[in-house]
């Protein structure tokens, strides 16, 4: 016997997001279509403890004006991050009095974690002596933290759950968001990464592996994704958070609907450590995947949000695999450009955000440049949308992609809906 099964859809009605552009989505979307850098020298980090002095940090960031200052305390900062998205996401989407809270579920994830709260509790101890650790250093450094204090805050006592997929979390978290709406497990779902990851030790930990930029000297051109002279990423910090809900559900209270995710793909590479694929396999299947799950062909893009870290390994794997997977329409039509040359790179809340501007890409129809792109690599030679932000009012679809250490590869397909016109 066999059951017919229809996926049901899921859309985009809410966004969130504390990002090194500003505290709202609007001061990111602004700043990115106006080709601004949130890049600048840290002050985090007290100077002699520095390996590196250039980040994303989120400077105006005050967490009392979304938790009340004893919360706040108990927190680690990727938590209160995810708080204060979560809240901008929920009051964006309207849900207030339309929630059945069985039916609502949180997927928040974070690569690093609370790392800045185990090195400070690190130090205190050695200082002072273990037995003066914090009760509080549990709850504040586990990777699942902010989605257990956003399902707290929120009482949505559906799935919650975390992701941990180095670089990809963000996008992963949005995926299985996605999932848990189509297999029936909710209606709603709070979905995100967070990442308050500029410590002394975890950059001390990246540039040994030499990751960052060192460009010092000019913080605001540093990240320079695909560009001949790129040397390394720029550590930032923040959160990109989304509320998905069923079509059926969003239409039923009468919502504002942004977009609609209509495809996720996921992979491994299987090859090393650190390291992409160099042939673009681990990438190419997630966006391959990605394209099977929405039933389209790869010429139904029109944008896609890379995952451009500005390394020089990574933006090459990167161009390959677009290559590998649009063929032609690659070169003839399809636009890429990589949002981390303006803001950073946010580990585990990088996806996130960038699903959060190529839904805004799709309602706006324009196309956040690459800045930065001085001198194209020979082999980077896609359009990246150098420099100025390009309108492209026919887009109907966009593509974000996420690639994390491990070999964690993330695509999501996002879809213009009339409503959002």
């Amino acid at each position: 016997m066999t059951t017919s099964y229809t996926k049901k859809r899921v859309v985009v009605t809410g966004m969130g997001g504390i990002t090194p552009m500003g505290q709202t989505i609007e001061h990111l979307w602004q700043g990115l279509i106006q080709g601004q850098s949130g890049i600048g020298y840290i002050t985090m980090i007290p100077e002699h403890e520095m390996t590196c002095r250039i980040g994303g940090e989120c400077r105006d960031f005050k967490p009392e004006d979304y938790l009340d200052r004893k919360e706040a305390r108990r927190m680690d900062r990727f938590t209160q991050f995810a708080i204060a998205a979560s809240q901008q996401a929920m009051k964006d989407a309207g849900l207030n009095g339309h929630i059945d809270h069985n039916r609502m579920g949180v997927v928040i994830g974070s690569g690093a974690g609370g790392i800045g709260t185990i090195q400070g509790q690190l130090m205190h101890c050695l200082d002072k002596g273990f037995h003066k650790c914090s009760p509080f250093l549990v709850p504040m450094m586990i990777s699942d933290m902010a989605a257990g204090q956003v399902s707290i805050h929120f009482k949505a006592k559906g799935p919650c759950l975390a992701v941990v997929s180095a670089c990809a979390t963000g996008a992963d978290s949005i995926g299985d968001g996605m999932r848990l709406i189509q297999n029936d497990e909710a209606d709603v779902v709070i979905a995100g990464g967070a990442e308050s990851p500029i410590a002394s030790i975890s950059v001390a930990g990246f540039a040994a592996a030499r990751a960052l930029s060192m460009r010092e000297d000019e913080p605001t051109r540093a990240s320079r994704p695909f560009d001949k002279n790129r040397d390394g990423f720029v550590m930032s910090e923040g959160s990109g958070i989304v509320v998905l809900e069923s079509y059926d559900h969003a239409i039923a209270r009468g919502a504002t609907i942004y977009a609609e995710i209509v495809g996720y793909g996921r992979s491994a590479d299987a090859n090393d450590i650190v390291s992409p694929s160099p042939d673009g396999d681990g990438a190419s299947r997630a966006m391959l995947a990605a394209l099977r799950d929405a039933g389209l062909q790869p010429e139904a893009i029109h944008y896609v949000n890379a995952h451009g870290t500005s390394t020089p390994a990574g933006d090459v794997a990167e161009t390959v695999a677009l290559k590998r997977v649009f063929g032609e329409h690659a070169r003839n039509g399809l636009l890429v450009s990589s949002t981390k040359s303006m803001h950073g790179h946010m580990l585990g809340a990088a996806g996130a955000v960038e699903a959060i501007v190529c839904v805004n890409a799709l309602i706006h129809g324009v196309v956040p440049p690459t800045i930065n792109l001085d001198e194209p690599d020979a082999q980077c030679d896609l359009d990246y949308v150098a420099h100025t932000a390009r309108p492209m009012p026919q887009m109907e679809y966009a593509m974000s992609n996420s690639f994390g250490f491990g070999g964690h590869n993330a695509s999501l397909i996002f879809k213009k809906l009339p409503s959002a016109s």
